[in-house]
């Protein structure tokens, strides 16, 4: 079995400390609120050792926003918000709260496409009897697209990454730049339209993989755009009363979200840059804030402020966080529903004192029980705290001695976020050693261990609240006792009838497979 020890600069706070488990969540749709805001609802949020070959020595971080994107979804299609600030902040001393941010903000730019042979310029085409300007169409794109192409888009997106170091707010901050033009501006690829408009959409979206200069840290990539939705879940089953059978055979016939799109913002960035002193233990999470203040405005001049008039709202004050995220699931099936807007607004250095009793006594247990059953794991729930909040080391008699495993050596504040220990060799899906039931499965590389696009982290987090860290149901663990191999063990994998296909990703950055095209 799994052993586990909550670190020793936590003990007094161990109680309480079962709270921040609770944060954690693939963020579909999950609070009253961000429900509402789809642009700014932060999905899933993946942070791996790059497993693309040459790339070891480096740290991709993706943090996906705007659920369920059907790829038909025009005429607007998806783009980010230019009024609001996307962040994916790092803490590495232990104190749960950031030390390195990387904010993104957004620019789109309307009405501008060109096509001079068919006499389109500005987005305006010639009309018999109409303005000597001609008259603005209402398309995203114009014309058919050759091979990697885009005919001419009448939409185009554009951003910029901001490094802070210390306070996200007070912080000193450093643009990242095009390592070969030097420019601090990047442009984001249509979403997939379709194959008229874009060929060959990889070819087209490869385009936009930059290499860039991070301030204080080197070399890394980045990538912003449309992605295929690589989070698997039977979605509607699991909320209709998990309407399913919850110990049946995995399998992955059921993934109902397959045929949707997400937008991602990812970045890679070079271990040594994350990583303090001797510890090689980081925590990260994702946010997206908005301007405390909104006007809409009753007379647009359009969707952005052009000739001297106002876009449909008029936006100040301070920013306010709408969404965070971090591990996955916790916001969906943990936090209590009064509390998922609060926890979205939060940060995880609050998180023992908001969130506790929901992790101490987490209620999906309970109800599993009365819908299936199976008895839940006793209360108060220690194991919950060390595999999300605190971390998890293993027995004085591992292999190697002494062995971490996601628990920070410099912890003072437990907090909800993804942890990484960035020692562990990288293991690629599908190579020998790779299990997409993660560290249940004796591949340590794998969720809780940061979380990799193709872990199954409904199946394994599903499984560790039905007790698999206790030894309590028969379910599978992985004994890292050090007093023999790693062996996975024969029990039973609590799983909702879906999980991933590794064919449905990429191995090489940014690792989620291009999106599904609108119309093939």
């Amino acid at each position: 079995m799994l052993k586990l020890k909550t670190a020793a600069v936590v003990s007094g706070a161990l109680a309480a400390g079962l709270s921040a488990v609770v944060a954690q969540g693939s963020s579909h749709r999950e609070a009253p609120f961000i429900a509402s805001s789809p642009k700014v609802d932060g999905t899933d949020f993946y942070m791996f050792r790059s497993y693309e070959t040459g790339r070891s020595d480096f740290v991709t971080i993706i943090a996906n926003y705007q659920p369920l994107q059907d790829a038909y979804g025009g005429p607007n299609y998806f783009s980010m918000d230019p009024d609001a600030l996307y962040e994916i902040h790092v803490d590495n001393d232990g104190d749960s709260e950031e030390d390195l941010t990387f904010q993104f903000r957004f620019s789109n730019a309307y009405g501008q496409a060109s096509i001079p042979s068919l006499g389109v310029s500005g987005g305006r085409v010639p009309v018999e009897g109409g303005p000597a300007e001609g008259v603005q169409v209402p398309l995203a794109n114009i014309g058919p697209g050759t091979g990697a192409g885009t005919g001419a888009l009448n939409v185009v997106e554009t951003y910029t990454v901001t490094v802070v170091t210390g306070d996200r707010r007070s912080g000193n901050a450093a643009p990242v730049t095009n390592a070969g033009s030097g420019s601090a501006t990047f442009t984001k690829p249509v979403d997939n339209i379709g194959n008229k408009s874009i060929p060959d959409y990889p070819g087209y979206a490869s385009q936009f993989i930059y290499d860039v200069s991070i301030p204080n840290c080197g070399a890394g990539r980045l990538f912003v755009g449309q992605r295929r939705e690589g989070f698997v879940v039977n979605l509607g089953q699991v909320f209709d009363q998990i309407n399913l059978n919850p110990l049946g055979a995995r399998n992955s016939a059921s993934n109902v979200i397959d045929d949707k799109n997400v937008t991602s913002l990812a970045l890679e960035v070079p271990t040594s840059c994350l990583v303090t002193g001797n510890d090689p233990v980081v925590g990260a999470w994702t946010t997206a804030s908005v301007r405390q203040a909104r006007l809409v405005n009753p007379n647009p001049a359009g969707p952005v402020a052009v000739d001297g008039g106002r876009g449909p709202t008029l936006q100040g004050g301070a920013w306010t966080q709408v969404s965070r995220l971090g591990s996955p699931l916790v916001n969906e099936v943990v936090i209590g529903i009064t509390d998922k807007d609060k926890f979205n607004a939060s940060e995880p250095s609050g998180d023992l004192e908001n969130f506790g009793t929901y992790v101490q006594f987490p209620t999906l247990p309970v109800l599993v029980n009365v819908l299936f059953g199976v008895a839940p794991p006793p209360t108060p729930r220690g194991d919950l705290v060390a595999a999300f909040v605190t971390g998890v080391t293993t027995g004085p008699n591992d292999t190697p001695a002494n062995f971490r495993f996601t628990a920070p050596a410099n912890l003072t504040v437990p907090g909800e976020m993804l942890r990484l220990n960035t020692s562990i060799v990288p293991v690629v899906p599908g190579a020998s050693g790779y299990s997409d039931l993660g560290f249940l499965g004796c591949d340590l590389a794998g969720f809780p261990n940061g979380r990799r696009v193709t872990d199954d982290v409904v199946d394994i987090a599903l499984t560790v609240a039905e007790g698999a860290l206790l030894g309590v149901n028969g379910l599978q663990t992985c004994d890292l006792s050090g007093d023999a191999p790693m062996v996975a063990n024969s029990g039973a994998v609590v799983n909702d009838g879906a999980m991933p296909v590794l064919t449905e990703y990429l191995t090489v950055f940014p690792y989620l497979d291009d999106p599904i095209p609108g119309s093939p």
